[in-house]
């Protein structure tokens, strides 16, 4: 194109890591090449209420459109920001009216960056509100959403294609209430102590509890419910928590290897983002034929859930054994410029700036070759 290319910004969301999503998109914000890109911030509050602000052309206006307050009582602190849709503040229903009557072109984009973590932008419901409005958009399409942000769905596929990972249970909040016994029963025999509780859908390493008994493994499991109506029950592995980054669409390639060394007993959301002291050693210091093994692995992985655009994919490595397990394919993973999956890239030799510029371009070329399908025929 030799005029700028539109982006949209969204960003916020209704899931508990929408704060995350706010460094995010401000940290994509400042970094943007202006030169190649007009920013059109979409702003989603706590509540679902969209809010966008006009396009932005240079970097001043950047840190601008970040002043919504994660207060959703608040209103926008800026007159740059006009109301999204027809000059007015919308609940989602009326933005997803809005934007699939209208397409990128009405809306002036010619792709959208959905920042969103979590649900309802990490799961596939936004990826398919894009997708009705057939609006380019990076990331994940719906089913690799879907299935990377289900952690038993993407065991199972995991299983499907061979790849290696820990033993594992799952249940309902019904067939739990139904017969806790049964299960406290199978986990007991199968799995052990100490075992993890987690959540199946949610990011972040929110609602995860470790369970050494009985008395902890059932409240565990009452604090994961909180967060969905299914749960997913892992062993406990001795092991280093190792993660790659993938970068690509149907010819993906995967980065340098990477640890993380929590701070805390397992890498909860404390160690993520509050204390601020948790490592990340890139490289990681492991034998060559074991990085080459995980970067293998995380395409597999990558290619077995249908993914594009970007995903971390995290591993652990037995300390004793250095037997390797996939734990999980991430494909919205965190993205500012401190996070694991630029600086695996920046390590790899692709500084943030360029690879913005690969997820814009592997955006485009997705959505060009999907121009080019059929989904109907005429019987006639």
């Amino acid at each position: 194109m030799s005029r700028k290319i539109r982006i949209g910004l969204i960003y916020g969301g209704k899931s508990g890591e929408h704060d995350v999503s706010l460094q995010t998109a401000l940290a994509v914000m400042k970094a943007v090449d202006f030169t190649k890109y007009e920013i059109t911030p979409f702003y989603i509050s706590k509540k679902g209420e969209w809010r966008s602000g006009t396009p932005l052309l240079g970097p001043a206006q950047s840190k601008e459109a970040l002043t919504f307050s994660t207060d959703d009582a608040s209103a926008p602190a800026s007159n740059a920001l006009a109301p999204i849709f027809g000059g007015i503040q919308t609940k989602g229903d009326v933005a997803v009216s809005s934007i699939t009557s209208a397409g990128a072109e009405d809306l002036g984009l010619d792709v959208v960056f959905p920042l969103l973590h979590g649900t309802f932008g990490e799961d596939g419901t936004i990826q398919g509100l894009l997708e009705m409005a057939n609006i380019p958009y990076v990331g994940a399409g719906v089913l690799a959403s879907a299935v990377g942000m289900d952690k038993v769905m993407m065991k199972k596929v995991f299983a499907q294609e061979g790849l290696p990972q820990c033993i594992f249970r799952h249940f309902t909040r019904t067939e739990w209430e139904k017969n806790r016994a049964y299960h406290l029963m199978e986990l007991e025999t199968a799995i052990g102590y100490p075992c993890f509780v987690k959540p199946a859908n949610l990011g972040s390493s929110v609602g995860i509890s470790k369970a050494r008994n009985q008395e902890e493994l059932i409240a565990a499991v009452a604090f994961a419910f909180q967060y969905d109506r299914k749960v997913i029950i892992e062993e406990n592995i001795d092991a280093r928590e190792i993660e790659v980054a993938v970068l690509g669409n149907d010819e993906p390639i995967a980065s340098v290897v990477g640890e993380i060394v929590s701070s805390n007993e397992f890498y909860d959301y404390k160690a993520k983002y509050l204390d601020g002291k948790s490592a990340m050693i890139i490289p990681a210091e492991i034998p060559q034929e074991v990085s080459d093994e995980v970067r293998a692995l995380a395409l597999r992985a990558f290619l077995a859930v249908d993914g594009s655009g970007l995903s971390r994919v995290d591993f652990f490595l037995g300390k004793i054994d250095q037997k390797i397990y996939i734990n999980e394919i991430n494909t919205m993973p965190g993205f500012t410029p401190f996070s694991m999956y630029p600086l695996l890239w920046q390590e790899t030799g692709k500084p943030y700036k360029e690879l913005l510029d690969d997820l814009i371009r592997l955006a485009l070329e997705r959505h060009a070759a999907k121009q080019n399908i059929q989904y109907s025929f005429d019987t006639e």
